[in-house]
C-alpha cells in the first residue's frame, strides 16, 4: 500500500461531498481524507498501485485542481 498526497482547490466540506463519490468507486482507494484546515487543502490517499496522475485527473474531471505533492 502506499500514500498519495495532493493539493487541491477542495475549500469546503460540501465539495468534498462532491468527490466522495468518485474517490469511493476506484476499488484501489482503500482510505482517504481531506485537511481543508491546511492552507494547501490537502488530500491523503492511501492505495495499492495506482498512478497518482489518475488521482490528478480523476478530480480535474470534477472541476478541481489537483497536484500530487512531493515529499
Amino acid at each position: 500500500m502506499e500514500i498519495l498526497i495532493f493539493t487541491t482547490s477542495v475549500e469546503k466540506p460540501e465539495q468534498v461531498s462532491e468527490v466522495k463519490p468518485l474517490l469511493t468507486s476506484v476499488p484501489a482507494i482503500t482510505g482517504w481524507n481531506f485537511d481543508l484546515e491546511d492552507c494547501d487543502n490537502i488530500l491523503r490517499i492511501e492505495a495499492n498501485d495506482i498512478s497518482p496522475r489518475y488521482i490528478e485527473s480523476l478530480l480535474q474531471t470534477a472541476g478541481f485542481n489537483c497536484r500530487e505533492l512531493e515529499y
